[in-house]
């Protein structure tokens, strides 16, 4: 068993306990990673995803963001940082919508490196590994971008997932083709941006807009051995989506203009529609498109 053909009910089983974690037995040495989690009602989800990341190959710190859970998300939390062990901590947004609740979580992060994750996707035990490989082999990259695999599926749509997203980000290097629950960053570069805020872009499809920011600092980097899983509960419906037309010209707008694309194009369109990102707090959810969404992306 390896990677991300396990899956959310293997890492609930247990069965990646076999992947040790060597760097525990150093731990005068400060990690380099912290994986920030913004929550909105997640109790249903966060377990495996916890217990996946527990088992990861490299040391990391852990930050938590509740954005005004419900359901009992933070309590499970807290009885998941002591039961599994993990150097983590439970912080609190009031502010709706993942983008402040990311701003907030990333505002306390002091390593070299940092994951935005969602609270229901599978990790592989080598994903923080995977991208430390990346970034060090490539002291001039900004971001390490995973592939998202389809839960559940065949061998086939998992080939046909991982060879459309690794074409698409060798034909146009210079945008986003994933979302936030696959994107690892350089710290120093993700502030040099501006990071995330709602005085920067509060509007969906946040994921997209910051590696438009970041890739101005340096490339993205890619591989066929880092990807993840996010859940198959989440298709963002279209009331909660980009047009056609405005995905088209994303796509066609060259690096020297996507700035023109965001600010004046997207962001008066999104803003007409109402999609603030605080609309993904919306559970209203479809399997439409077969398309692997997550938190940020609309």
């Amino acid at each position: 068993m390896h990677g991300t053909d396990l899956g959310y009910d293997a890492a609930d089983r247990g069965e990646l306990l076999q992947f040790e974690r060597p760097e525990r037995r150093d731990r005068g040495t400060p990690p380099r990673w912290t994986i920030v989690i913004p929550v909105f009602n997640e109790a249903g989800f966060i377990v495996p995803t916890l217990r996946a990341l527990a088992r990861q190959t490299r040391r990391f710190r852990l930050i938590v963001v509740d954005n005004g859970s419900a359901d009992g998300s933070v309590g499970i939390v807290a009885r998941l940082l002591g039961e599994l062990g993990l150097d983590g901590r439970i912080l609190v947004e009031p502010r709706p919508g993942p983008v402040p609740a990311l701003a907030r979580g990333i505002a306390e992060v002091e390593t070299e490196f940092v994951a935005t994750c969602d609270a229901d996707t599978y990790y592989p035990p080598d994903y923080l590994a995977r991208a430390e490989l990346l970034f060090d082999a490539a002291p001039a990259a900004t971001v390490a971008c995973a592939y998202f695999l389809p839960p559940g599926g065949s061998p086939f749509r998992a080939a046909l997932a991982k060879l459309h997203q690794l074409g698409a980000a060798a034909l146009l290097p210079r945008q986003a083709h994933n979302g936030g629950a696959g994107q690892c960053f350089r710290t120093g570069a993700l502030a040099a941006a501006g990071g995330y805020g709602d005085h920067v872009w509060p509007w969906v499809l946040a994921d997209h807009e910051i590696i438009q920011r970041v890739l101005k600092q340096g490339p993205a980097l890619w591989h066929p051995d880092h990807g993840c899983t996010p859940s198959d509960r989440r298709r963002n419906p279209d009331a909660v989506r980009w047009s056609f037309a405005e995905r088209l010209l994303y796509h066609l707008t060259p690096f020297r203009l996507k700035d023109w694309y965001f600010r004046d194009f997207l962001a008066p369109r999104l803003a007409a529609r109402g999609l603030h990102c605080a609309r993904l707090r919306d559970r209203n959810w479809s399997s439409a498109d077969g398309e692997p969404a997550n938190a940020l992306c609309g």
